[in-house]
């Protein structure tokens, strides 16, 4: 639905790791009208990309596990096995910050670029919308602790088998988003992802 959005008042209220502005709005209802004025805190995220590396001759997946403060509470811990991801800095592109986080966080070469989807992240609460991408790699020589010291990264690199990756899922050792998004996708999409990167390779 396409509707009509009044913002009354629009205000930055903190400037921080992650900055927050303050709406004052109506918006269109769906039975006419507008709402009453209502009052909500954003998070005013920049673009993210990721990117989930996959070696389809070996058939295994690259995984980064790191801090994050928002599992910081949950009794399994603040140590999140993830895909590779980043912030988008003006002027870069989706498939450029691919590249480079993928050096970044894991030493890896990335050989092509597989657009999975774009979404919202926490559309409730933040703007941050996250671009996602399966990338062809070879996976052989990978593996490590890496990350950019001066942004305090701390990142340990797996290789992992496709069946041992989705278990990961099923079992809950994956536990944020983003790469349940992109290991589902690859399952439900893996023959045709092997097929054509291996008839490249043909």
């Amino acid at each position: 639905m396409v509707g009509k959005v009044e913002i009354l008042e629009r205000q930055r209220v903190h400037d921080g790791f992650i900055p927050v502005e303050r709406y004052r709005l109506r918006h269109a209802l769906f039975s006419g009208g507008l709402s009453d004025v209502l009052v909500r805190e954003l998070y005013a995220h920049r673009r993210c990309v990721g990117v989930l590396p996959y070696d389809p001759q070996a058939d295994r997946v690259v995984l980064v596990e790191q801090f994050r403060i928002g599992a910081l509470d949950t009794a399994p811990g603040p140590w999140l096995i993830e895909v590779i991801a980043g912030m988008m800095e003006p002027g870069e592109t989706a498939t450029g910050v691919a590249h480079r986080e993928s050096a970044e966080e894991a030493n890896c070469t990335l050989q092509g670029l597989w657009p999975i989807c774009d979404y919202i992240v926490s559309p409730g609460v933040s703007s941050e919308e996250v671009a996602l991408f399966c990338a062809r790699t070879d996976a052989r020589d990978l593996g490590g602790i890496f990350g950019n010291e001066e942004e305090g990264e701390d990142i340990r690199v797996h290789v992992v088998d496709f069946d041992e990756a989705m278990g990961m899922v099923e079992s809950g050792v994956v536990r944020a988003a983003m790469p349940i998004i992109a290991l589902q996708w690859l399952a439900l999409n893996r023959e045709r992802v092997r097929d054509t990167w291996l008839g490249e390779q043909a």
